[in-house]
This record gives structure tokens, sequence and C-alpha cells, in this order.
């Protein structure tokens, strides 16, 4: 540290040389290092002298501060040096003014004190002979506080000297007035108009000695009658809004309600009563809560009334409006008082309210949803005919269906009303309350969309007598509910009242209600092919009972009723088409194709089916009908007429067919036919495998009932000729 100190290089040391500094750095430095330890230089001089001048004009400035304090205070200093000897001289008088007092009134003092005290008796004794006279006034003006106040204060006096004749005559008479007075406060407290008048008659009595278990008795069954007024008084009042009606029963009934409680307690509870039993307060505090609560029941059950009245009427956000505000006052209420304790709630009646609306809404659904299927109907009944009904049943389907899914999202919306955080209550806090909520899920949404299907399904009764358009309508509209409709409703109803479906045990699943709906869609669209095939079927019978097959002509044409089964077969699929298989999924045939189809019953051997018997080909001397109809029922399936069908155009036109031409094949059995009704049947049948193929998924099923039909009439046939298969299909393409 020494050398440090001692070092001639170090500019900053006391003993810095610099001869010696500039010596060595001219010795050790080159050009560049020295310029720049001069440039370096040159910047700490320049620094160190700005410094310097900053602290000599902050010193200065001080320094100056300094002079105008000390010139300050010395002048301070002087004027308080005035003010001193100016207040002493004035304490000096002072002294001399009390010494003198002293001095004149040391002889007087004794008889001053006994003037004062005589004068205050004699204050005393005027007040008390001017008491009676002073009752009367007051009690005559109503100021019984103040008539109270003056007797009790009387009273002190009576006690000590009241044992004298001169008092005697005073006191009575102030007794008697009092007396009365008590019979009038009496009469006024049990005919009181109003809380605080009941109060302030309670605190005189009690002023003027009355028992306390008395009067807490009579307090309450006095409040009793005046707040069954005010009940009246509110049941009187339907014609105003929620909101009014709420603020009525606050302002009035609460408000007296609340100052009797405040009142009671302040007078029979808070307070010590010497001359009363020690569970005399215990006991007040159990009157009260007997008293609250069923003042309390009596106006709340008043409040779900009027509530029960205004749903579905109302506007619910007022209607919650009026009930938050109702339980702020309740929450205000239980804090008035310790050992308050109101039992019931205005929750209760808000979740009550929201059973309530939900009831109301699913109505409202269940009504809106039976318009909209009356419009459908009246829409299908309006329509000219089933072929131009094709093009608008998808526009009667998405109106149905986004009527139906706005219709509950609305409802949905509605009631999220009871669960906005600016209410006071949270209906989910509690047990009931996520009973609610759930509710709206359950029995609202998901017992509405049970009531969709169970209405839907009700129209595929057999004993329903339900256009076929509507049936494939409906159909149509539960497939779309199942693919989209009751999801989207549902994660709707989870998302928004924050019901969490997928862990719960008691809670519908999605997936019941999507299975209730496909098979609700499944039922209308196999009822609706059923009723096609039914009505197919009565034309085809109706063709087949009505013909006399034994005595026919040789076949020209192919009947009319079978053109008629082709174009309404052709009408029924361009409905079905509108529905189904829009991306054009639909199993269709070249033209190209029809050459196999036109030989079929003509040529044995261009045939690819197994066992396909040949009927064109084939006379009963040759083969015995029923010899080849076992071979051909040995080795085919059977066929089921009336199984349910997919959801898609081919498999709804196949089933309809299917019934169809069972109806034919068992009307054809009961028949006996000539050679030419046999003929005809034949010409009949290849006409409609000519035409029918282009409808129906799997052709063999197709072949396989048209040979089936032939072979019955060959069977029924009393001459089993048929037809050339060229005829055949001459006819068969000229008609």
């Amino acid at each position: 540290m020494s050398e440090k100190i001692g070092n001639p290089y170090d500019m900053d040391s006391g003993s810095f040389d610099a001869e010696t500094y500039l010596e060595k750095l001219l010795k050790d430095c080159s050009l560049k290092q020295i310029m720049d330890t001069e440039a370096a230089v040159v910047k700490d001089t320049q620094t160190l002298h700005s410094d310097m001048q900053t602290l000599v004009y902050e010193n200065y400035n001080k320094f100056i501060s300094a002079t105008d304090t000390i010139r300050k205070m010395k002048n301070d200093f002087k004027q308080m040096e005035t003010d001193m000897n100016l207040l002493k001289d004035k304490m000096s008088t002072i002294t001399s003014f009390s010494e003198q007092i002293t001095g004149t009134l040391q002889g007087t003092r004794s008889q001053l004190c006994k003037l004062s005290e005589k004068h205050s008796l004699l204050k005393r004794l005027q007040f008390l002979s001017s008491l009676p006279a002073k009752l009367k006034a007051l009690i005559e003006e109503k100021s019984y506080a103040q008539a109270v106040q003056d007797y009790t204060h009387a009273q002190k006096v009576f006690k000590q000297y009241g044992y004298q004749p001169s008092f005697e005559g005073i006191q009575s008479d102030c007794d008697s007035i009092i007396h009365n007075l008590k019979k009038k406060l009496r009469q006024e407290f049990q005919t009181g108009k109003s809380a605080q008048m009941l109060t302030e008659i309670g605190e005189l009595l009690l002023q003027l000695d009355e028992r306390a278990p008395d009067m807490a008795t009579e307090m309450l069954n006095c409040a009793s009658k005046r707040l069954h007024d005010q009940i009246v008084m509110l049941q009187d009042q339907t014609e105003r809004d929620m909101i009014e009606f709420v603020d009525m029963g606050i302002e009035g009934f609460l408000n007296d309600l609340t100052l009797v409680i405040t009142s009671y307690y302040d007078m029979f509870v808070a307070k010590h009563y010497e001359n009363e039993p020690d569970d005399f307060q215990e006991q007040a505090l159990k009157d009260l809560n007997i008293f609250l609560n069923l003042n309390i029941d009596i106006y709340l059950t008043l409040v779900q009334d009027r509530v029960e009245s205004d749903i579905g009427f109302g506007d619910t956000q007022v209607m919650l409006r009026a009930l938050d505000r109702l339980h702020r006052r309740l929450l205000a209420m239980r804090n008035i008082c310790r050992g308050i304790d109101i039992q019931r709630n205005t929750v209760d009646i808000i979740i009550n309210a929201a059973h309530q609306l939900c009831e109301a809404h699913q109505k409202n659904l269940k009504d809106h949803f039976a318009d909209s299927l009356s419009s459908v109907r009246l829409s299908l009944v309006s329509a000219k005919s089933d072929s131009v009904a094709g093009s608008s049943l998808n526009d009667l389907i998405t109106n149905l269906y986004v009527s139906l899914i706005e219709k509950v999202k609305g409802i949905l919306q509605d009631l999220l009303v009871f669960l906005q955080t600016e209410w006071s209550f949270n209906i989910k806090s509690g047990y009931k309350g996520t009973l609610c909520v759930e509710s709206i899920r359950e029995n609202l949404l998901i017992g509405f969309l049970r009531h969709i299907a169970k209405v839907m399904n009700s129209f595929g009764d057999t004993s329903s007598s339900s256009p076929p358009n509507l049936l494939l309508v409906l159909s149509k509209t539960c497939l779309e509910m199942e693919q989209n409709g009751v999801h989207v409703l549902i994660t709707l109803v989870d998302d928004l009242y924050e019901i969490d479906s997928e862990n719960s045990a008691t809670l519908t699943h999605e997936t019941e209600i999507c299975s209730e709906m496909r098979e609700t869609a499944q039922s209308l669209l196999d009822t609706f092919v059923r009723l096609q095939g039914l009505n197919i079927s009565q034309m085809l019978r109706k063709s087949v009972e009505t013909r006399d097959w034994l005595n026919c002509l040789e076949p020209r044409t192919v009947r009319a009723v079978m053109k008629r089964v082709v174009e309404e077969l052709a009408t029924i699929e361009n409905v079905v088409a509108s529905l189904y298989d829009y991306t054009g999924t639909a199993r269709t045939h070249e033209a190209s194709s029809d050459s196999s189809r036109k030989t079929h019953f003509s040529n044995l051997t261009n045939s690819k089916q197994q066992f396909r018997s040949n009927w064109s080909n084939y006379t009963p001397s040759q083969l015995e009908p029923s010899y080849v109809s076992n071979i051909h029922r040995l080795f085919s399936e059977k066929i089921d007429i009336f199984t349910s069908v997919e959801f898609s155009k081919v498999s709804i036109v196949t089933g309809i067919i299917k019934i169809s031409l069972k109806t034919l094949l068992e009307c054809v059995r009961l028949r006996t036919f000539s050679k030419f009704g046999l003929q005809q049947i034949q010409v009949d049948t290849h006409y409609l495998q000519m035409n029918l193929w282009r409808f129906v998924k799997d052709e063999n099923l197709l072949n396989f009932l048209l040979e089936e039909i032939l072979g019955s009439a060959v069977h029924r046939c009393l001459e089993s000729t048929l037809m050339e298969p060229n005829a055949v299909e001459i006819i068969c393409e000229r008609g």
C-alpha cells in the first residue's frame, strides 16, 4: 500500500512526478500509444474540471440557502421575544386580579354554597309541584316519551321524600296519570299501525315497569296482526309486475318484520332483567325464531304463488331480478342478530320456478312439434301428386328438422338465465339445484327427444292411416336426428350447463337416444315399404281376381295394370331418390345388358343362374312342372318378404317389389288358368322382368319371384302350353 502511495508514475498519488512519468512514457511507448495517453489525460482533465465546477456551484447554492435561513430565524426570534414579554405582563395582571377576588370573597364562600344548594332544591320542588300538570299537558300533546322520562326522573325524589305529607298528594296524582297513560299505551300497542309504533310503545311500557315476558308475548302477537294485514294487501297486488310486487313486500312486510325482530331482540334478548327467570332470554330467542320463520314462510309462500302464476307468461329475466333482490334482503336479515335462523330461502322458490318453467317449455316444444307435423301433413295433402312432391320432400324435412333444433336451442339459451353470475344466488351450489340443472337435460331435452320418437313412431302403427310420403319424411327426419341432431343438442346442453354426462351413472347417454331415433326411423321406413307394397298389391290382386282366366283370348299386349305397376314403382323410386343416395351410389345397369334379360325366359343355355327353370322351352310332356319346381325350391334360399329394409333407395324399392310380387304369386295360386290365361301371365311376368330389374339390387331375387309366379300359373293351368319366346318379346316391346 505504501509502495502505491509513493509511486511517482501514479497520477492519483501524492508523490506523482510528471517529468519522470513523461520520460518513462517516451521511453516505453510508441507514438500511437503516447497520443492515446494524451487524449485520455485530456479527457480526464476535462471531466475533473467539470465535476469541480459542479461541486462549487452546489456548495455555493447551499451556502446562500443557509444564509437566508439564518437571517429568517433571527427575525422570528425577535418577534417571539416581543410576544413572550407581552404574555408575561398579562399573566402578572391575571394573578393580581385573582388575589384580589380571593381576598374579597373569603368570608362569604360558605354562604354562597348553601344558597346554591337551596336553589337546586327549590328547582326540584318546583319541578315536582308542577309535574302533574306537566304530565297531563305532555299526554295531551302525545309526547308520551317525554312524559315517561319526567315521571321516571321524579321517582327518585318520591322514593326519598314520598313519605312526607307534602309529597304524598303529588305522587298520588302522578301515579294516577301514569296509570291512565299505561292503559292508553296498551290500547295503542294492541292496535298499532306500524312496527315502529309497537317498538316505541313497548319501550315506554318497559320503562313503566311492565313485566318483560308479558310484553314480549304481546309484542309478537300484535306484530303478527300487523304483518297479516301486509300479507292481505300484497295478495291484492296481482296487476303489478314481479319487481314492483317484490319491492312492495320488501318495503312493507320485510321492513316491518325486520324492525320487530331488531326491537324485540334489543328489548328482550340482549338486555338482562334481574327480576325475570334465568331462561327468559333463551325462551325469548326461541319465540322470536318461531315468529320469524312462521312469517317468512307465509310471505315466501305468497311469493311462490305469484311466481307460479307468472311462469310461462311473464319475462323470466324480470322475475329472476325480483327474486335476486328478495334473496339479497333475506341474506341481510340473517346477519341482523346472533341466534336468528331463517330456515327457508328464495333458492327453493327459484329452483321450483326453474322446474315449472321447464315444464312450460316442454309443453311449448310439444305444441310446436305438433304444429310442425300438422304443417308437414298439410303440405303433403296440398301437393298435386307424388311425382311433384319428391322435389319438395327435402324442403319439408329440412324445415321440420331445423325448426325443432332451433326451437330447442332457443329454450336452452332462455333457461341459462338461471345460472347468470350477476345473481346473488347459485342454484348449482346445493343438491336440489344440481338435480334441477340435470332435470333440464333429462326432463326437457331427453324427454322431448323421446317424445319426438314416440309421436313419430305412432304414425307407423297399423291403425293409423298416414300417407306414405309422410312416413318417408318422418323416417328421414328421425335419421337426421340420429346422425346429427341428437349429438348437437346433447353437446350443447352439456356445454351450456357444465354437465359431465360422460362420467354420470344416472344421466341418459347420447347413444341411447340415437338408438331410439334409429329404431323409429327404421320402423317408419318399414311401414312405408309395407304400405306402398300393399297399395300395389291391391292393384295386382284386383287385376287377378276380377279377370276370367278360363275364357281369355290369346294375349296381344301387356295388361294395363302391369304398366301401372311399373309407373308406380318409378314414381316411388323418384320420391325415395330425392331423400337417399344423393351421391349417386344407387345401383345402375347398362342398357347393353338388356338383351340377356329379354331372353331370360327363352334361352336356358345363355343363363348364368343355377337351376333356373325355363318355362318357355318346356311342356308337361317333357317335364313335370311340379318336379321342376321342387328342384328349384330345393336349391333356392328362402326369401323373407317382410324384413327390415336399409336406408337406401334400392333396398326400399326392392322391399316394395317383394311384397307386390308375393301378393301376385299368392293370387295366381288361387286361380285356374286356360292356355291363353297362362300365356297372359307369361307376357306379364316377362314385361315385369324387363322393367323391374333396374329397381332391385339382386336380380336373382326378382327372377326367382317371377319364375315362381309363372310356375304357379303352370301348375294351375288346364293346358300348360307356353307362348313362343320371340312372340313374348315382341308383345312386351310393343307394350
